[in-house]
């Protein structure tokens, strides 16, 4: 190289180091995530946002299942994230109670979010009256079925509880486990069957009046849930492995292969069904898990929040990079390669471009959620609604009745003491009227 060509090289580096310098970095720290999983973040977000917004540059790290307890003790140093990713609204209260995040209402203004979210998902986001959080994805829990080993055998998707249990009965006679389900990669599987009882059994009006404090969480409906619940555990629909089998990848491939017949979960399955069932050559079907009542309850749920950290560096990056976020063509192309985890709650999608391998049974779930949502027809996740040492407790406290260490009223005893105590210090996430 000629010492012309050394001297221009240099002076290409100290510009782009320069050019660097001036960009301002925007932080952003994630929760666990596949290799592959990251590419899509970077291909999908980092890279276009970086590209259209030259005075940022967004950065993620991604920390993990550690995230919660790792952003806890960051955000009370002032050394935290600029974008605070929360796993639900339970976590914005305390964190907006204790002065750690920033109100959002300025950037929602400035931005025009009202207009871009569905109404229900930014009050989940309220505290004293200020946002504070707009939800990542909105999700539900319900029935994945092997179609194709169901067709085999005859079997129908069950309407009723009382059908469910009976098509469980004779899974366990053929030597097929009921529920493919574990919790040996996330402790926090525990709450989406307790979530489904809740709901199935004791019904939404009264988890609506448990959330406001006008029921207690000891009343016969919520023991009726939960006596059920564990009659299934006792009966073995769970199978003898829930301890040592993840709840994603092993569950839905236990599903696809047929050696389970169903699999209570959450849309964020979609991904891994479509996977596994192309894998192992079979046919999936989802439907609302059907109630005492009959009709099917579609529990709502946000899987994780984004916020910004009252010390944030660049609180204004953080509101652009977020704001990018909630766009339609992040929506199309995060949804199109990572189905289930990425259902921003857009009031309109008109405009979004889904990629031609989404399967139809995602779409068509995705519709009759986003109908039920707009109908007020709902139920609710115990990971969205509960505050976070009440949901905490119920995660542990669920396998206590399942090992019989503890009985139904004792667990929801404690429960409901940690709830009201909870409730009185202001931590309980704001619930949407109906």
């Amino acid at each position: 190289m000629s010492r012309k060509s050394k001297l221009l090289a240099l002076a290409l580096l100290a510009g782009s180091a320069q050019m660097a310098l001036a960009q301002d970095r925007v932080t952003w720290w994630y929760e666990q995530a596949t290799p592959d999983q990251q590419k899509l973040i970077q291909q999908n977000i980092v890279d276009p946002f970086n590209k259209a917004n030259s005075d940022y540059n967004l950065v993620v790290d991604y920390r993990g299942n550690e995230l919660d307890k790792q952003l806890r003790v960051a955000l009370l140093s002032g050394n935290g994230p600029d974008v605070v990713y929360t796993p639900g609204p339970s976590y914005v209260a305390p964190m907006a109670q204790n002065g750690q995040l920033l109100a959002l209402d300025d950037y929602a203004a400035k931005y025009g979010w009202m207009d871009k979210v569905l109404p229900v998902f930014l009050k989940m986001g309220e505290y004293d009256g200020k946002l504070y959080a707009l939800p990542k994805t909105y999700e539900t829990v319900g029935l994945f079925y092997n179609k194709t080993l169901f067709d085999k055998n005859g079997w129908k998707a069950p309407t009723t509880l009382d059908e469910l249990e009976t098509l469980a009965d004779a899974m366990l006679k053929e030597g097929v486990t009921p529920f493919a389900a574990g919790n040996a990669d996330w402790r926090g599987a525990n709450e989406w069957f307790v979530t489904l009882a809740l709901n199935a059994v004791a019904g939404p009006d009264a988890m609506n009046k448990a959330l406001r404090g006008e029921m207690p969480w000891t009343a016969e409906p919520f023991v009726k849930a939960i006596d059920r619940l564990n009659s299934w555990w006792q009966k073995g629909y769970f199978g003898q492995n829930y301890f040592s089998l993840t709840s994603s990848e092993q569950a839905a491939d236990m599903m696809a292969s047929g050696r389970a017949g169903m699999m209570p979960s959450g849309t964020w399955q979609f991904q891994n069904v479509a996977t596994y069932g192309e894998k192992d050559g079979s046919e999936a079907g989802f439907v609302g898990f059907p109630s005492a009542e009959g009709e099917p309850v579609f529990p709502l749920g946000v899987g994780s929040t984004f916020s910004i950290a009252a010390k944030a560096n660049d609180p204004d990056g953080a509101a652009a990079a977020i704001n990018y976020i909630f766009s339609p063509e992040v929506y199309g192309s995060m949804n199109s390669a990572w189905q289930g985890e990425w259902n921003i709650p857009l009031k309109d999608i008109s405009s979004v471009k889904m990629g031609d391998n989404v399967t139809p049974l995602f779409t068509d779930t995705m519709k009759t959620l986003s109908g039920s949502v707009n109908d007020g027809n709902y139920g609710y996740t115990t990971w969205t609604f509960l505050p976070p040492a009440t949901d905490n407790y119920l995660i542990n406290g669920i396998e206590q009745v399942w090992l019989k260490k503890v009985t139904t009223a004792d667990f929801l005893a404690k429960l409901d003491e940690s709830f009201q105590k909870e409730m009185k210090a202001g931590k309980v996430p704001a619930v949407p009227a109906r």
